[in-house]
């Protein structure tokens, strides 16, 4: 019987476990679905099994809505610095260089003058992976650069937030861009323009104490976390427990903060239908 048990060396085969490239698989957050990495490629990186919405980079948005041609980058040459030069943020200028490494780009956010489907239009992007996408100086110049080409040649001006709001370490000077990005929206509006405002996933703080609220259109991706303060927060001023879906895109719709939540592979087509029947 210990005979019938034993393993005999010369009879086992060794081959040796070939490993899972690192990244290819994708666990949803929502709903638990592992995912095929390359298969959210093809799908605009939405779960196939329950619509959620995977991060996109500003990169993809830009690709998402613009033509690959006839693209104008503005404001490329700014950078963040550090103006307070307080030494308790003596790491700030190696928080950027490290976020300028991480993502290719100078700040949290990106202008570019393009087409969607041969509309001339001003597309902002706020990029989260930098430094969560926090408004500094620089931000706020690039959006009131934007504002002001837009305003000049007549253009729609598309803002795509993605923030957790005012950049700490530029103490007041970036709670000031709040009102220079306010204020030069305001004139915009006064002027005719049309600006077309896009919530994604988060969009807090001073970004939605600001510009991100300030849309003629204001669109919101499904379930994306939209408000100022963070529910502990409220809720601990309040002294009151929050509803489930509070801070979501489908929350606000409901409250009408916001005027419509459409998924990123239709965002494009009905851009261009608001775009259309508004500006033309």
């Amino acid at each position: 019987m210990t005979e019938w048990f034993r393993r005999k060396s010369q009879n086992i085969k060794t081959i040796n476990k070939k490993d899972t490239q690192e990244g290819m698989w994708v666990k949803c957050p929502d709903c638990g679905e592992v995912v095929y990495s390359n298969l959210l490629d093809s799908t605009y990186y939405l779960c196939p099994s329950c619509n959620y919405h995977f991060n996109y980079t500003s990169e993809q948005y830009i690709d998402l809505l613009l033509a690959q041609e006839d693209r104008l980058y503005l404001c490329k040459n700014l950078f963040s610095n550090d103006p307070l030069d307080f030494s308790a943020f003596k790491q700030y200028r190696q928080q950027l260089k490290d976020a300028e490494s991480k993502t290719g780009f100078n700040d949290a956010i990106i202008s570019v003058v393009g087409k969607i489907n041969k509309i001339d239009v001003v597309l902002v992007v706020l990029n989260f992976n930098f430094i969560g996408g926090s408004m500094g100086s620089v931000v706020g110049q690039v959006i009131s650069k934007s504002i002001e080409y837009a305003n000049e040649y007549n253009y729609p001006l598309l803002i795509i937030s993605a923030s957790g709001g005012a950049r700490m370490q530029e103490g007041a000077i970036s709670l000031m861009q709040l009102a220079k990005t306010s204020s030069k929206m305001s004139k915009f509006s006064k002027n005719g323009g049309l600006f077309i405002s896009i919530l994604t996933n988060p969009t807090m703080g001073g970004a939605s104490a600001s510009f991100s609220m300030q849309g003629d259109i204001i669109i919101a991706e499904p379930n994306a976390l939209i408000g100022f303060a963070g529910q502990r927060v409220i809720k601990q001023t309040i002294g009151q427990d929050l509803p489930e879906e509070f801070q979501r895109a489908e929350f606000l719709l409901k409250k009408g903060f916001i005027d419509h939540i459409i998924p990123r592979n239709k965002l494009k087509h009905n851009i261009s239908k608001i775009i259309k029947f508004f500006h033309e």
